[in-house]
């Protein structure tokens, strides 16, 4: 069986079982603040198990895109170097909503493996929970009984706390959980040894391939469970791994959900795979991490230096690495690889075609960003080398291949293996620490602490009203004391709410929460887990009470009439740019608002200007709204509307349309176009490659924007006096200021010359060396000009000039290329230990440095040191 069928057989098997098969979610996630990447099958289900909304389904199955790569699931260190962890991957699972539990989830699974599948009966192993004091749990025998229908009892295992209980986090459902192990060594190994020693024990080829979790309890904050009101089946198979079963394959890299991208790598590289460790573990990574590239991007994630984009550009310069240090790339070549990737897994995941061009874009820029990198981390090093070998060093210090790590992206082991040519290792404890101590600041500066949820009102699900209104009677439903940062703060949960929680790129409400005798600042609004959090400093005295919920309706239009012209621009853009335009992220918040969209050049100043000319007559047609609510999905698509991809819609959604302009939305808007008054486009730059970025005002700003604007035109016409325009005057003062400019040059030249020759005087001879040891009145720079123009006159230079500026102290320390070879001098240790008479420091290169201080009384010390220094090294006395 192909890759592609197995799946499809998983999906139709389960909808055979009344369940509904859903698509993927994206990989990347939106709208959960407690994660970034979707790491496991039942994150966009987590709404329903945690009992916020109910579910429409009862029975649902799919085969969700997953990414683990941080935190708690951590793989990437691993893949590539074993057979079978990835970054991304393919999650089949199966979902009970309160309906079936163990007994049917069990059943479900037996069947599909042997009698779809067709998988060997007794290679087959289960394991249960074996309960534990700690939290008071029995062992989980309900699960034994029914596995016992398929497997004899030497083939059902217990397990511990940590392989057999599931949590979704600190706090949450959890639950026991039941796995499946299959055993596909060869029949001889068989014999020698039973497939029950090696559960749970690493090997290779006795691993998990199905885990069935079973969600019983909720984990309360202080570490206690409670039962919930509805048990649940949460069940994940990973496709890659039954893909190895199924085909007979002893690796998850030999089945053909990678071997054509690893066929492709090897013709590139002009390698074959499996005829060298180091090559084959660099093809599996580069093939692995393509795959998690390729889909963030088509889910709206570009590589970036913040937060999920950063993840992104690490798994790519982990595969870059890999391919420039054990396949020869220098150049780039992962790009090339992107149209194999969508021979295997185009047909059920079309956004691969579509954005295909996008993908090998923004690949391919990043791959040439990070081998330019590369090149620069590697002389930086070959520096460190000399340095190292110049003191009679073996160990280069921790601190210095961190610096390396965090700011070139060299791993420790490709530092590692570069210094070993050269006989020096890294100091590995000390490098250690410093990772540790980078860790721990991302940990304080992450930290929140939360505590349980206090129920008020047993209400099933909280109703959103803020599309009519913007103030409304409410009840508190729920809420819990959160510490984030220090500082304590209320995340309150109202039984109805008017208040638009963060989402879409539209920033969350503000505004108010008015008791009988007191009135609360909600200074945010935030959407987790299908609920509208808000955000205050307090709590009211009394809880019970009922309330006036008032959003800041101001504060509200702003951002509407930025979140409406952000529709305006998508649809303007596109009759400019083209229907290639894709929006690729947006703020939108009351002062301003950002688009990024996908398009691979700079958008000229003619187009600009159309593009502005567009919104702002489709806002002074004042077009009304026109609101479709709760509509499916196929009727929206009929109609025309533009969805983002990467996002998560329902089977219901929200149209927004403007005339020509139809988007899916769940944002709020103007009644009418003309209420935004005025659109102005500030800035258009380049987020990465293929994706540029708009920066607009609307309304209040931007008439602020034209007020100022004019104000500075009246005082510029002021300044000049003059009958001429004001584009006239400027030219003629710029015209004038570069004819000073080149004067100045040419006096600065002169004055040079003059200064040089003044200096060549006071130059000393002493064993052949000129030198000279002076403090001068000359800014640094040109103190710089003045030692690379003697450096080109003389053979043997040593020129140390100090010198005052505006209160500042600076030294210069300059050696010819001969006499540091010759007596192993290096500028940039001497002024270093030079510069604590300054009370500063500085370094630079053994011919070259500066250093710069606080302490302008010290530089004739510092002077001194310096020539003390230096003729000690000399042996002049």
């Amino acid at each position: 069986m192909k890759s592609a069928e197995i799946r499809q057989k998983f999906l139709d098997f389960f909808k055979s079982k009344s369940h509904t098969i859903v698509p993927s979610a994206p990989m990347v996630i939106k709208d959960d603040p407690t994660l970034m990447f979707t790491n496991a099958g039942m994150n966009q289900f987590k709404d329903i198990i945690l009992g916020n909304v109910n579910t429409k389904y009862k029975r649902v199955a799919d085969s969700q895109k997953c990414l683990r790569v941080s935190g708690k699931h951590n793989d990437l260190e691993e893949v590539g170097h074993d057979t079978y962890h990835h970054t991304m991957f393919e999650m089949l699972g199966n979902w009970s909503f309160g309906d079936y539990f163990k007994e049917e989830a069990i059943a479900y699974a037996w069947e599909f493996l042997t009698e779809v599948m067709h998988l060997e009966k007794d290679r087959l192993y289960a394991t249960v929970f074996e309960g534990d004091k700690e939290d008071g749990l029995e062992a989980d025998e309900d699960a034994r009984k029914f596995w016992l229908r398929y497997l004899p009892e030497d083939r059902i295992l217990y397990g511990n706390k940590k392989d057999n209980f599931w949590e979704m986090g600190d706090m949450g459902p959890c639950g026991p959980c039941s796995e499946l192990h299959i055993d596909l060594r060869p029949e001889e190994e068989r014999k020698l040894k039973p497939g029950r020693e090696l559960v749970n024990k690493d090997n290779p080829l006795v691993i998990e391939i199905w885990n069935l979790v079973f969600m019983q309890f909720n984990r309360k904050a202080d570490g206690s469970l409670e039962n919930l009101p509805h048990t649940h089946v949460d069940t994940g198979m990973g496709f890659e791994r039954l893909c190895m079963a199924v085909q007979g394959k002893t690796s998850n890299y030999d089945t053909d959900v990678f071997t054509p991208i690893i066929d492709k790598i090897a013709a590139l590289s002009g390698l074959k795979y499996g005829e060298g460790e180091e090559t084959d573990i660099a093809m599996r990574v580069v093939a692995d991490h393509l795959r998690t590239i390729a889909f963030s991007i088509t889910d709206g994630q570009l590589p970036s230096n913040v937060k999920a984009g950063y993840v992104i550009r690490r798994i790519l310069r982990r595969a870059v690495r890999y391919a420039y240090t054990y396949l020869d790339q220098k150049d780039a070549f992962m790009y090339r690889l992107v149209p194999v990737l969508i021979e295997v897994m185009g047909k059920h995941y079309p956004e691969l075609s579509t954005q295909q061009e996008l993908i090998e874009k923004v690949i391919r820029e990043e791959e040439n960003a990070f081998l330019r990198t590369l090149d620069k981390g590697i002389k930086l090093l070959d520096r460190i080398i000399a340095t190292t070998k110049s003191e009679d060093f073996l160990t280069v210090p921790g601190n210095v291949a961190f610096e390396l790590y965090d700011t070139y992206g060299f791993p420790l082991d490709l530092t590692e293996l570069i210094l070993r040519e050269h006989g020096l290792v890294v100091n590995r404890r000390e490098f250690k620490a410093e990772l540790e101590a980078q860790k721990a600041r991302s940990r304080s500066a992450a930290t929140v602490n939360t505590d349980d949820w206090i129920e008020l009102l047993n209400d099933d699900e909280q109703e959103f009203v803020g599309y009519d209104y913007t103030g409304m009677e409410v009840k508190i439903a729920r809420y819990r004391k959160v510490m984030s940062k220090g500082k304590v703060l209320y995340h309150i949960v109202f039984n109805i709410t008017p208040f638009y929680g963060e989402g879409g790129g539209q920033v969350g409400d503000t505004g108010w929460l008015c008791g009988k005798e007191e009135k609360i600042r909600v200074i945010d609004t935030k959407k987790e887990n299908g609920l509208t959090i808000h955000v205050t400093e307090q709590l009211p005295a009394d809880l019970t009470q009922s309330f006036m919920a008032q959003v800041d309706a101001h504060r509200r239009e702003l951002i509407a009439n930025n979140h409406t012209a952000t529709h305006l621009l998508d649809h303007a853009l596109r009759e400019v740019l083209g229907a290639h335009v894709e929006q690729k992220g947006s703020y939108v918040g009351e002062e301003r608002l950002r688009f990024d969209f996908s398009h691979f050049q700079k958008v000229t100043e003619e187009e600009l200007r159309r593009v502005a000319a567009i919104v702002n007559r489709l806002i002074r047609q004042n077009l009304t709204l026109e609101e479709f609510r709760s509509i499916p999905m196929t009727e929206a698509q009929k109609m025309g509307a533009i969805a983002i991809f990467g996002e998560k819609y329902g089977d219901l959604v929200r149209v927004i349309k403007y005339g020509d302009s139809i988007e899916l939305c769940g944002g709020t808007h103007v009644r009418a176009t003309g209420q935004i008054g005025f659109f102005k486009i500030m800035s258009e730059s380049s987020v990465s490659a293929g994706v540029r970025r708009i920066e607009a005002i609307t309304a209040d700003k931007a008439e602020e924007y034209i007020v100022n604007s004019f104000a500075l035109v009246g005082e510029i016409e002021k300044m000049f006096k003059s009958n001429r325009n004001v584009i006239e005057n400027i030219t003629a003062l710029l015209q004038e200021n570069e004819g000073l400019k080149k004067d100045l040059e040419k006096f600065e030249e002169e004055s040079l010359k003059i200064l040089k020759d003044r200096v060549k005087n006071e130059i000393v001879v002493e064993k052949g060396i000129n030198m000279m040891f002076k403090v001068m009145p000359l800014p640094q720079p040109r103190v710089k000009d003045l030692a690379f123009q003697l450096k080109g006159e003389y053979e043997k230079i040593i020129l140390v000039i100090g010198g005052v500026n505006n209160g500042k102290p600076h030294l210069t320390v300059l050696i010819s290329d001969t006499l540091v070879k010759e007596f192993g001098l290096h500028a940039g240790q001497i002024v270093k230990e030079a510069a604590r008479e300054i009370k500063g420091g500085g370094g630079g290169q053994p011919f070259f440095a500066t250093a710069g201080g606080s302490e302008p009384a010290g530089i004739e010390k510092a002077v001194a040191e310096a020539e003390r220094m230096i003729k000690f090294k000399l042996e002049i006395k």
